[in-house]
């Protein structure tokens, strides 16, 4: 099936919610995926953030596999021992106190909105340029208007503020039920909040009794070199912790899987009938995002993060492409801030060369490999990465800026 083929198919069965596929893959195996006409990729995006392990990796081929001919779906009526064996490794990994298993990043979000609520106040805050999920409650609280306008009107009572202190402070009060922040702003291009932006708004959320909920879909399970960010030296202060954190993404190591976590007091709000799942928690894929996790901590894959990421930071800092600004995000989560709107350029120049990154923005590109890479995934990265740039600055007017 070449290209025009699969591309015509996807637009006759598919609702354009998306634009024609890049490629259409076939399989993957490590960093590594396939498409249906043999090309081969270096995966750079891993799914966005999802795929911890990699692509078939056989620690997550296993788990599907065993907990299928056991047991896969049994609503939430009743508990499994996988669902109270990640429940408790969760609270364990986050230091919080109790979960709630949802199917996805965006349901994680809608948990977190519903508890806001059961404050009893009536204001929410989030970020201007955050991205939360696509359901209303999420969407409400995700700070593109672009993507907010055509489903107006949206939840009331949640408000949008410039990512600063100074924002922080002028906007939290005794009305306000919590404060959803991503400590890096993924879906924005690994937007970097100002330094001692968490701090912060700690201390203030608890100055004036609002909860503060952490959204790290896409930093958490390992991908910043720390389990969460949060967790990172400095990040908080010592002994502090927020009060819920979403998860999705690498939990599941590409099983959909998503979970809100609760710290304290916010972790009893929901009472028995006021939120549920029919999917949520079920065995095959708590039984997954076990076996995904104990890898993870088995295999040190949250240390090679860290020393992976700082090596991919060293190398493009060595590329000296005049299209490359700075660098942002932590671990492997990492923005190529660039210097002109070429981002898409980029990313269609290194998929030519067998690589796979994203334009999460015009003049930003967004890396996020799965947690295995090692030595050989690095300089192959390198070696295509600085081709694809070399290639679009020599393409490219120098007058244009970002």
């Amino acid at each position: 099936m070449n290209a025009s083929t699969f591309t015509t198919r996807f637009r006759a069965a598919m609702m354009p919610t998306v634009p024609s596929p890049l490629a259409m893959l076939s399989h993957g195996k490590g960093a590594r995926v396939w498409d249906v006409e043999g090309t081969e990729y270096l995966d750079f995006l891993g799914g966005i953030a999802v795929n911890a392990l990699g692509h078939a990796h056989p620690v997550f081929t296993r788990a599907v596999s065993a907990q299928a001919e056991r047991l896969a779906h049994i609503s939430n009526y009743f508990a499994s021992e996988p669902e109270l064996a990640l429940a408790e490794r969760l609270t364990r990994l986050t230091g919080g106190d109790a979960v709630y298993f949802t199917n996805s990043g965006t349901e994680a979000i809608e948990a977190a909105v519903k508890l806001a609520r059961r404050t009893g106040r009536p204001r929410i805050l989030s970020l201007t340029g955050s991205f939360h999920g696509r359901t209303m409650g999420a969407l409400s609280l995700t700070g593109k208007p672009v993507l907010q306008d055509p489903f107006r009107p949206l939840l009331p009572g949640v408000e949008q503020i410039a990512p600063t202190i100074a924002a922080l402070e002028k906007a939290l009060a005794d009305d306000v039920a919590a404060l959803v922040v991503e400590p890096i702003q993924g879906e924005a291009g690994v937007v970097d909040l100002p330094d001692g932006y968490l701090a912060a708004a700690r201390e203030l959320t608890s100055r004036h009794g609002a909860l503060l909920i952490l959204d790290e879909i896409q930093t958490g399970i390992g991908r910043t070199g720390d389990w969460f960010v949060y967790q990172a030296e400095g990040v908080l202060p010592p002994g502090a912790a927020p009060d819920a954190v979403a998860l999705a993404k690498g939990l599941g190591g590409g099983f959909p899987i998503g979970a809100l976590v609760g710290f304290g007091a916010a972790a009893q709000l929901l009472q028995p009938g006021q939120h549920g799942s029919t999917y949520g928690g079920n065995p095959l894929a708590t039984a997954v995002a076990g076996a995904v996790l104990a890898e993870i901590e088995d295999a040190g894959l949250v240390a090679n993060a860290a020393l992976r990421g700082a090596e991919l930071r060293a190398a493009i800092a060595g590329m000296a492409s005049p299209l490359v600004a700075e660098l942002s995000g932590r671990g492997l989560l990492i923005g190529v801030v660039l210097t002109r709107p070429v981002a898409k350029e980029i990313v269609a120049a290194a998929q030519e060369r067998g690589l796979i990154v994203n334009a999460a923005a015009e003049s930003r590109v967004r890396l996020a490999p799965p947690l295995i890479i090692g030595d050989a995934e690095v300089a192959e990265f390198t070696e295509k990465f600085a081709a694809a740039l070399a290639a679009v600055a020599a393409s490219t007017p120098t007058g244009a800026t970002a």
